[in-house]
């Protein structure tokens, strides 16, 4: 198991255009040879957007990118015409093929912050697809065929216990509170990249959510 801090991450974004990020991987002009991916997760990027701020167009492709909010809304838009609005709860995929263009937004009132992993898809090119799941539940994961992964929320109460899937590749990042993985303590924006996991747990210290890909290949 490595655990990934909050702290280690690599801060970016624009705060005089009230933009906040942080990666924890490498990423853009914070190129680290030695921490490309995990697996098939190129990115975990935790994004902060004032009221108004936003990432205008910018094109993607050959990569699965999957979002989820945390707090506030994303207004999104893309070059094939789609517009949705995703909020807490929500799970958004883009899946960018041979090219895609897209706007992401805060066009509300209050902050948004919300948590997007990039994943390298088995075969590049084809078509872009777009899909929202409104209110996932726990109980439901995620599938994401085109990148062999599987994403499963966990949010815990305090003192409850969840199992992390056995699999060659699994990473957990907390998106809010304090668990126990195993003998490790994490914390908001803290991430477990786990090889080989076999009888993985986590406690909830406090109440918690929890982002974990459970991948069946290694990216490559």
């Amino acid at each position: 198991m490595d655990v990934r801090r909050a702290a280690e991450r690599y801060r970016g974004g624009a705060a005089e255009a009230g933009i906040e990020s942080w990666h924890a991987f490498s990423f853009g002009p914070h190129y680290d040879p030695d921490n490309l991916r995990f697996g098939a997760v190129l990115a975990c990027n935790e994004e902060r957007l004032a009221p108004g701020a936003g990432f205008d167009e910018h094109p993607h492709s050959h990569t699965e990118i999957v979002t989820w909010v945390v707090e506030g809304e994303l207004t999104h838009r893309d070059s094939t015409g789609r517009q949705s609005v995703v909020r807490p709860g929500d799970v958004q995929r883009l899946s960018s093929a041979g090219g895609v263009r897209h706007v992401e937004r805060n066009e509300g009132s209050a902050p948004l912050v919300f948590v997007q992993m990039w994943l390298t898809p088995r075969t590049p090119g084809g078509d872009p697809s777009y899909e929202t799941v409104r209110g996932i539940a726990d109980s439901t994961p995620y599938a994401v065929p085109e990148a062999g992964a599987l994403l499963h929320v966990r949010r815990l109460a305090a003192g409850e216990r969840t199992a992390v899937p056995d699999g060659p590749h699994v990473y957990v990042h907390v998106v809010r509170g304090e668990v126990r993985l195993d003998a490790e303590e994490l914390a908001a924006g803290d991430a477990a990249r786990i090889t080989d996991a076999e009888d993985v747990a986590a406690v909830a210290v406090t109440p918690a959510e929890l982002l974990v890909w459970e991948m069946t290949w290694s990216g490559l």
